[in-house]
This record gives structure tokens, C-alpha cells and sequence, in this order.
């Protein structure tokens, strides 16, 4: 099942791109799109000139994979320049044209002279980076999985507990088939918390990737329920996690093509691959206690995600072990206001039942369902995947005829 959120628009492959803009309005839309996460793996250039300027460049020099030209100029200029621009063009390489007028006749034109896109300008980041995307992106492809960082602001928050729970409840209350990635290789608790064993895992996926194929993976998950699969650590010290930047590229490119959600349980330490990793995910979710510590490095989190994140949702902050006894707490409106975020969930402290359930190798709704705690993980799954409602049981549809039928049975 597919999710029904927001749009998930595919980061590019390893693509050159470059750009001959007329105005600085579009020059600045395109260098926003070159910033933006989902062009990380393209190399980009952007130049002044439009189209006569592309034309002189490309007379000795090869072409790049994508050109995007925009025009001020009337149909028929363009399409000369079109004409010896093709003169010079390299097999594959894809033009994208952006022009101020709206012109189907022209449009058409374009279309059959092999231009792949007609933009019309003003055009938005978000615009822009989806059509960039959907050159390489195949029709029966475009529903990509989306990724879900869970992160603590400091140790022992509990951000794998909510990560788990929460996939638990995406998987069973949404009915949406979910992959949980434990990230934490040396101390990772996904496979105690399902009570799981794999003697596979995330560590053959990204210690051996020239290895790693849609088969591989399929044998690396292990499945723990129907719609819920999970690439568990080894937590073994056997080897350090000394991971290049960009490790787990080729992992989540296979995950986003074959499934609708994949939440990652990032551990808490700050390294060139978490970072990637964390900032490269469609939502991240910090996780957070109400005291100080944690204040401070979630509203770096935060801050972080805002500013290198412009076209994404900032980072959704969740307060868990709420009302620990004796501790001194601050409010969460306080806490929401430091950060410049509302609070997505407040998950109370119950250690009898938290304790119980990671003792038991169980997920909280397993334990107590219909709980504060259970419920809490339900309505933050609904709010990542963007379902307003969670799939209800059917248990609780019986509920209402179940109750009526006591009424009458009791007058």
C-alpha cells in the first residue's frame, strides 16, 4: 500500500547538469534547486547567456547530461538556436527549456524537436527540482518509499523505542509495509526489541555494497510481520563503523524503490554518514527528553534541518519519558517555543510498561493496547505518513453494534 502524504520528489543519480539562464530570477531558482538535498549526487553548473550562449559553448565541447536554457526570445529564435544546438548535442543528454510565455503551439514544437520539458517562468524550487527528477525517474516508479530519521537529541531518550513503535504502528495501523533500518551496528536494540535474531543484517549491506542487490536484500530483512521487515544490527565489536559519507546511498535508493516506508533508527554520535543520512531523509523526527541537555541539542537539530533543509518540513520534535517522578521538567510549551516548532507528540513515563515491553521483546501496543503510550505512537504515524486517521481495527468498528446490543439487552 502505498502512502498518501506529501509528494516524494527522487533525489537525481550522478548526473552533470548545466544552466544558461537570461534573468536572474530563474538563475536563482536554479542555484536554490542545486542546493537542495535531492541534488547532492548531481555536479551543476549555472552561467548567464540562455540559449546563444549554450549553442558557442557546446560547439567544441561535450555535452552535458541535462542542459536547462532559458529564452526572453521570440519562438522562432529559439528554435534556431534549438537547431544548432542539436547540431553539437551528445546522445542522451536531455534539454530542459524555460520560458516566460505560455504557448501550447510552441510547447508542441518543442516536444517534437526532443526538448524533454517546457517550464514557464516564474517557476518555483520545488517545481523545478520535480521535473529535474521525473527525466530519470521511470512512470511506474514515481511512488517512491519514504524515509523517516528518528534521532535522539542525546543519549538515552528513547529514540529507538519511539522508532520502533512507531513502525509498528505504520505497518499494523496503516497497513502500509514498512522497513525498519537499525543504524546503530554496535549497540543496535531493534532485534531484541521484535525478538529477533537474523544472523544477517545492516551490516552485510554496508560493509560489502558492491555486493548489495534487490535480492540480497530481500534475504538481509527479517520479517516480523506481514507488512513489517527489519534490517537489524549485529551489535557485535568485531569492527569499528568508520563509514564513508555517503555509504548508505545505494541501501536507501533500493529501499525507496521497493517499499512504501522506511524509518531509520539513527544512533546518536555526529559523523560525516549521520549527518548525510540524517539530513537526506523526506521527514526526521528528534526525539527528546523535557530538560535541559536536551533542549540545546535538539534546537541544533532543529536549526540545522531548517537551514540546510528550505524546500523540506523543518524537524518534528517528540517529548518522550513525560512526568518522570521527582524530575524537575520543562514545559513543553517551553520546550516547542526555544525550538521556534510545535510538539508533534508527548509520550509519558510509564517504566513498568516501557520495561516490560523491551523486556519481553514486545512493542508497547502488544503490551497495553489502547493505552496513552500506544496511541501516542499511533497519531505519530499518522503524522509522517500524512494519514489523517489511522487505519481502525476491526474491533473497534464492533465496538458501537457491541455497546447498542448491551442496551437493549439491558432494558
Amino acid at each position: 500500500m502505498d502512502l498518501p502524504g506529501e509528494e516524494i520528489i527522487a533525489p537525481l543519480p550522478r548526473i552533470t547538469l548545466q544552466a544558461f539562464c537570461e534573468t536572474p530570477a530563474v538563475a536563482a531558482t536554479m542555484q536554490a534547486a542545486v542546493a537542495d538535498r535531492r541534488m547532492d549526487k548531481a555536479h551543476a553548473r549555472i552561467q548567464m547567456g540562455g540559449p546563444a550562449a549554450a549553442v558557442e559553448a557546446y560547439r567544441t565541447a561535450p555535452t552535458p547530461n541535462i542542459i536547462v536554457l532559458e529564452t526572453v526570445s521570440d519562438p522562432a529564435t529559439l528554435v534556431s538556436h534549438l537547431e544548432a544546438l542539436s547540431e553539437s548535442c551528445d546522445a542522451g543528454t536531455k534539454v530542459i527549456v524555460v520560458g516566460h510565455v505560455n504557448d501550447v503551439q510552441l510547447y508542441r514544437d518543442l516536444i517534437r524537436r526532443g526538448v524533454s520539458e517546457y517550464l514557464i517562468a516564474p517557476l518555483g524550487t520545488l517545481d523545478l527540482l520535480r521535473s529535474l527528477s521525473e527525466l530519470y525517474v521511470a512512470p511506474d516508479a514515481r511512488n517512491l518509499g519514504r524515509v523517516i530519521a528518528v534521532m535522539g537529541a542525546k543519549g538515552g531518550v528513547g529514540a529507538s523505542t519511539v522508532a520502533h513503535n512507531v513502525s509498528w504502528a505504520i505497518a499494523r495501523h496503516l497497513d502500509a509495509s514498512t522497513v525498519i533500518v537499525d543504524l546503530d551496528i554496535a549497540y543496535g536494540t531493534a532485534g531484541l526489541n521484535f525478538n529477533q535474531d537474523p544472523p544477517q543484517g545492516i551490516a552485510e549491506a554496508v560493509f560489502a555494497p558492491e555486493r548489495l542487490d534487490s535480492n540480497l536484500l530481500d534475504r538481509l530483512l527479517s520479517r516480523c510481520s506481514d507488512n513489517l521487515a527489519l534490517l537489524a544490527a549485529p551489535a557485535v565489536l568485531d569492527r569499528t563503523v568508520d563509514l564513508d559519507e555517503d555509504a548508505l546511498e545505494q541501501l536507501l535508493d533500493l529501499l525507496r524503490a521497493s517499499v512504501p516506508c522506511i524509518v531509520l533508527d539513527v544512533p546518536h554520535q555526529w559523523s560525516s554518514w549521520v549527518r548525510r543520512t540524517l539530513l537526506s531523509a523526506d521527514e526526521i523526527v528528534v526525539v527528546a527528553e523535557p530538560e535541559l541537555a536536551s533542549l540545546r541539542n535538539a534546537k541544533n537539530l532543529v536549526d540545522l534541518s531548517r537551514a540546510t533543509r528550505p524546500n523540506d518540513a523543518v524537524a518534528r520534535l517528540v517529548l518522550n519519558q513525560v512526568g518522570m517522578p521527582k524530575r524537575p521538567e520543562i514545559a513543553a510549551g517551553e520546550f516547542a517555543k526555544a525550538l521556534g516548532v510545535e510538539v508533534l507528540c508527548a509520550i509519558p513515563f510509564d517504566a513498568q510498561l516501557f520495561g516490560t515491553a523491551a523486556n519481553n521483546g514486545q512493542m508497547i501496543a502488544e503490551v497495553q493496547a489502547g493505552g496513552k503510550a500506544s496511541e501516542a505512537f499511533t497519531q505519530i504515524a499518522s503524522a509522517l505518513t500524512g494519514r489523517g486517521e489511522a487505519k481502525r481495527s476491526r474491533r473497534s468498528l464492533l465496538e458501537p453494534i457491541v455497546a447498542k446490543l448491551k442496551r437493549r439487552k439491558a432494558s
